[in-house]
């Protein structure tokens, strides 16, 4: 009988022996795949190169990555806050195939250019509005029509007023008087007949008669029951009212009339380039009906208020318009000239915008680039400036930096994965799916211990729900599953004010990550549906601790960042 048990004990503890092996040969075995797929031996790569193989460069999985620890001379630069921690290392057979090259950081005059979009208007200092002083009938009219040029002087309609027929009769009869006493002895009789004629005169005068007008009346000796309403200055009929046989009364608008030797222009710049912009700054324009033809101006007026809906504030040009070209209604492509300046400059090429940081590739010799983090200041056509993250004399790249930023990721991602399997966590995956049959057998008390990595735990997830109150907002942050798990996971936000109000016109942006080395930086912008909840899906791509910082962005209010972290659980546990 004991035969027997010990005979099953035997065969039992073969079997599970067995399992035990086939298991961690999968492990490891699968472990090395998702290894040679990565591109993670950096020694078998050194050893290829060190063989001969150089075709191998000639793709990019040619391209090797170490790790590289910020170096001395990169701590001390200013602003170094952040330094990338992954060099990309490229062949030269590789370098020559995608045309990596290189340009120095060096201290130029730099010209910041601001292009924007204009309409043209009217010069508002040369409108002119002809109007009467007395009342009359209109009887010819000269100028009949909109649109048409006029000059200073020209005629431009005849009236019949009853007043100044009037006045002309009071003027006639001072001028005798004055004749006629011119010899008398009495002084004062001559003064108050000069001064009676001098105030006739005046009267006229105010009523828009001109002198030569007068001169005339006074030669011919006889009231003109019609007078001629001449142009008081040049320019073009934008307005015409004046018809024969109109009854008009003083003040009323006969013609109106724009000076077009000058043109205004307004243009809408960002507020971000507001600094850069001054009054009497010098400003180019072309506009569609003259190509290759350019207008050169100034600015002439920043308007003191900006439109909260675009973030735009008004600028006003001011352009001499020989030829009159430049046409009220015109659209034209602007340029703002500011004012040049020395400093540290890059070419454009050089920099990657990754949407939330800017950065560039710096050449270290020997095929190796690094990433590093930039503040970048005003840009010209071709440079821009460079605020903080590089000193005068450092090679940056400036082609092929898409292809560098890429292979950059993967290693990334490779040194996660590194990192991950030296403290015993890679391939976590198959341990949740092998997990069940290693407890069942027992004896794999050394698995356990995995449960208790604070980033990696998966059972303990728990409902994500959030209530805080910022400022003068409540904000409520949930997820859809409440308990979320690896994969696609519906971020929600609720904003409502202090009333319970929902706020409607807030911009909300999640940018999610995991708080481990290597570990990139996810965004998506959420969507209002309603009652003051915003929704954006994220992809979560392991369980895990993660952190979602919202950005909530209303209009005349300070930005509010609020950050959350809960547990996503592993899939399929």
């Amino acid at each position: 009988m004991s035969q027997a048990i010990d005979r099953n004990s035997l065969v039992v503890g073969v079997a599970v022996a067995g399992l035990v092996v086939g298991v961690i040969a999968g492990f490891f075995a699968a472990h090395r795949v998702m290894n040679d797929m990565s591109g993670m031996t950096s020694s078998g790569e050194m050893k290829g190169h060190e063989k001969g193989h150089e075709m191998e460069g000639m793709s990019m999985k040619g391209m090797s990555r170490e790790g590289a620890k910020p170096t001395r001379d990169m701590e001390s630069r200013p602003g170094m806050s952040e330094v990338l921690s992954e060099t990309v290392v490229v062949p030269a057979v590789a370098r020559q195939v995608i045309g990596i090259r290189s340009a120095s950081v060096v201290r130029s005059t730099l010209e910041e250019e601001i292009r924007t979009v204009g309409t043209v208007g009217y010069d508002e200092r040369g409108f002119t509005q002809v109007t009467l002083k007395t009342s009359g009938w209109v009887r010819e009219v000269f100028v009949d029509s909109n649109g048409r040029p006029v000059r200073k002087g020209e005629p431009l309609f005849t009236i019949y007023s009853p007043d100044l027929l009037v006045a002309q009769e009071e003027y006639l009869l001072a001028v005798k008087m004055r004749a006629h006493l011119a010899a008398s002895p009495l002084d004062d009789a001559k003064a108050n007949a000069d001064a009676l004629a001098a105030s006739a005169r005046e009267r006229l005068r105010l009523w828009d008669v001109t002198d030569a007008q007068i001169a005339v009346l006074e030669r011919r000796g006889k009231a003109e029951p019609l007078l001629t309403v001449y142009a008081p200055s040049s320019g073009i009929v934008i307005r015409r009212e004046a018809l024969p046989g109109k009854y008009v009364e003083p003040g009323t608008i006969l013609y109106e009339l724009a000076d077009l030797s000058t043109v205004w222009i307004s243009a809408e710049i960002y507020e971000s380039e507001l600094a850069a912009v001054k009054v009497g700054q010098p400003a180019t324009v072309t506009v569609a009906a003259y190509p290759g033809e350019t207008f050169r101006g100034k600015v002439a007026y920043v308007y003191p208020t900006l439109n909260t809906e675009t973030r735009t504030a008004r600028v006003r040009l001011e352009l001499p318009n020989p030829g009159l070209k430049l046409k009220p209604g015109m659209y034209g492509n602007v340029i703002l000239q500011t004012k040049a300046v020395t400093t540290l400059v890059v070419p454009k090429e050089a920099v990657l915008d990754t949407g939330l940081r800017q950065l560039v590739f710096l050449d270290r010799g020997e095929g190796r680039y690094e990433p590093i983090a930039v503040t970048l200041g005003r840009r010209s056509r071709e440079l821009v400036e460079v605020l903080e993250g590089l000193t005068e004399g450092d090679r940056v790249v400036t082609s092929a930096t898409f292809l560098l930023d890429a292979e950059s990721k993967l290693a990334s991602a490779s040194s996660m994965q590194a990192m991950m399997g030296r403290i015993g966590m890679a391939d976590w995956q198959m341990r949740g799916a092998y997990e069940g049959k290693m407890e069942e057998m027992g004896g794999m008390k050394a698995m356990e211990g995995m449960r208790e990595m604070p980033s990696m735990v998966s059972g303990s997830a728990k409902a994500v729900s959030e209530t805080r109150k910022v400022a003068d907002y409540v904000l409520t942050f949930t997820t859809l599953p409440e308990m979320p798990k690896a994969g696609d996971v519906l971020l929600k936000l609720k904003l409502t004010d202090q009333a319970g109000k929902p706020v409607t016109n807030a911009r909300v942006l999640f940018v999610y990550t995991m708080p481990m080395p290597g570990m990139t930086e996810s965004q998506v912008t959420a969507s209002y549906t309603k009652d003051g909840w915003y929704e954006g899906k994220g992809l979560f791509g392991m369980g895990g601790t993660w952190v979602v910082t919202a950005t909530v962005t209303i209009s005349g209010q300070p930005p509010i960042v609020e950050q959350f972290q809960f547990l996503v659980a592993g899939s399929g546990m």
